[in-house]
């Protein structure tokens, strides 16, 4: 097994992502309950009602999701100390993705948010009260992750001895990027 290389004692973006995955991973638990502590004012109401009816689908977006938040804390962690080639390439790539994907769904929040705040952007009535969490508080949530998981791939990468190592930050992000783009796009995100 080859070690990637001697990594910069700075850990605390590592476990930032990790706390922030951990932490965003149990609204997700706790709402495909049908327990819809904390999202009756903060989220929006379809989204909700789904919860509150245990919609199979749903259910299973919810837990995915929720996965998926754990996951992300796995890769912070993992990205806190030198990996095998493979394991570290993997880890910068999934962070890399992570990185952007968070940004850009805080930011198309935030975006949205001062859009409407300014009268540029209208949304439905029973939106409207919703408008100031999704940008003071899951915009920048979300952001907060992104950057988060965005300097643990940095400082992973520049701590390392793989070169080739940012290129697969790189193609993580941009995949994400790609990703993110069009489901934009194509109203899904």
């Amino acid at each position: 097994m080859t070690l990637t290389g001697s990594l910069p004692a700075v850990r605390w973006p590592g476990r930032l992502a990790a706390a922030w995955g951990i932490l965003f991973a149990i609204p997700s638990f706790v709402w495909a309950t049908g327990t819809t502590f904390g999202a009756d004012s903060t989220v929006s109401p379809t989204l909700v009602q789904l919860a509150r009816d245990g919609v199979p689908w749903f259910i299973a977006v919810l837990v995915v999701t929720g996965l998926l938040k754990l996951f992300g804390a796995v890769i912070g962690l993992g990205l806190l100390k030198p990996r095998s080639r493979w394991a570290g390439r993997t880890l910068v790539f999934c962070g890399g993705g992570a990185a952007i994907l968070l940004l850009w769904h805080g930011g198309l929040f935030v975006v949205q948010g001062v859009a409407v705040r300014a009268g540029l952007l209208t949304v439905p009535s029973e939106m409207n009260p919703l408008v100031g969490w999704y940008l003071y508080l899951w915009g920048p949530w979300f952001i907060l992750g992104g950057l988060a998981f965005a300097a643990t791939v940095a400082l992973h990468v520049r701590g390392s001895a793989d070169r080739p190592l940012r290129l697969f930050g790189l193609a993580g992000a941009l995949g994400a990027l790609v990703l993110s783009v069009a489901a934009t796009a194509f109203g899904i995100a």
